[in-house]
């Protein structure tokens, strides 16, 4: 079984703009199979970790040493692996590298011209994020050729994670519903209530009479989700206003409620499907578990094969 990370890890690369500037280098902090790890690079790899910490919780000495040598082993990591890239020669073609930018640029909904100027706001040329986006992907190859080609799970590992796990496989009680949606303020004036409440009924006694629910929704619903005919999908038992979910819990698939009142407005609601509370079958957990485990595993198994690297390898730290 082979899997590969989302290739959305890829946008990592836009958060370390490469430098458009000569590397100033004061000296060496660690050779790695006699390849530099130079100080300017451990600098900027704290740096990058730095950005995800608190900024409101100043680091003491101890801490900044500490983060130092943290940036420092994720530096021998990556040096290792882009090693073992060389010496397997893994290679990633031009038209992966060309897919794996659609499919940022899908993912993320934006344009080619969008994503240059996003590339140009941090020092970063078209051509340079190419040669990251290549090099991740050749991490990422390397270690599912490594790593998780050699992962297999077992359907008794798979059982006994659903044994152990009940909870996680819960499924909530839920109904999936339409509705239509009149907005009437608690300090609405009585003529007010009276017209909105005219026209409710008057949607509520064509929908009854046979009118397509969906077209009444979009046509006299004041909700956002007039335009998708009312649907507000499935809506979790707990989840719903206490007035909604009273009359919900009494209708059958199909069903038409009256005119429910709730502090925002007067609400008809139609039921299209009402799913019980139940677990689900390991059967239908049983891809879930799967991928749970896979990546636990992954993880586990990249840790030991880095490792494994490590002590293989001639690294000096200076």
């Amino acid at each position: 079984m082979m899997k590969l990370f989302p290739v959305i890890l890829v946008l990592l690369v836009l958060a370390f703009p490469l430098h458009a500037f000569a590397e100033l280098v004061s000296g060496i902090a660690a050779l790695v199979n006699d390849e530099p790890i130079t100080t300017f690079d451990v600098d900027k790899e704290k740096e990058g970790i730095e950005k995800g910490l608190d900024p409101s919780k100043p680091l003491d000495d101890a801490a900044k040493a500490q983060l130092r040598q943290a940036a420092l082993e994720s530096l021998i990591g990556k040096k290792l692996i882009q090693q073992k890239i060389k010496e397997l020669d893994v290679k990633v073609s031009d038209e992966e590298v060309r897919q794996a930018i659609e499919d940022v640029k899908r993912t993320n909904n934006i344009t080619q011209e969008k994503l240059l100027e996003a590339l140009a706001a941090r020092g970063i040329s078209f051509d340079d994020y190419k040669a990251q986006l290549r090099e991740q992907l050749e991490r990422l190859r390397l270690i599912s050729l490594e790593v998780r080609s050699k992962i297999q799970i077992s359907e008794q590992e798979a059982r006994d994670y659903y044994a152990a796990n009940p909870d996680a496989f819960q499924v909530d009680e839920s109904f999936r519903v339409r509705q239509s949606f009149f907005k009437l303020s608690p300090q609405a004036s009585e003529a007010e209530r009276k017209r909105v409440v005219a026209s409710a009924e008057k949607v509520l006694a064509e929908a009854r009479g046979g009118a397509d629910f969906a077209a009444l929704a979009g046509k006299y619903s004041q909700d956002p989700s007039a335009k998708e005919g009312g649907d507000l999908g499935y809506l979790k038992k707990g989840d719903i206003l206490p007035e909604i979910e009273t009359s919900l819990a009494g209708m059958k698939k199909g069903d038409i409620s009256g005119l429910i009142r709730t502090p925002v407005g007067i609400h008809i609601m139609k039921l299209e499907e009402y799913r019980q509370g139940k677990r689900q079958t390991f059967e239908s957990a049983k891809a879930e578990i799967e991928d749970i485990l896979y990546k636990k595993k992954s993880e586990e198994r990249f840790n030991q094969w880095l490792a494994e690297l490590r002590k293989n390898a001639s690294i000096e730290i200076r």
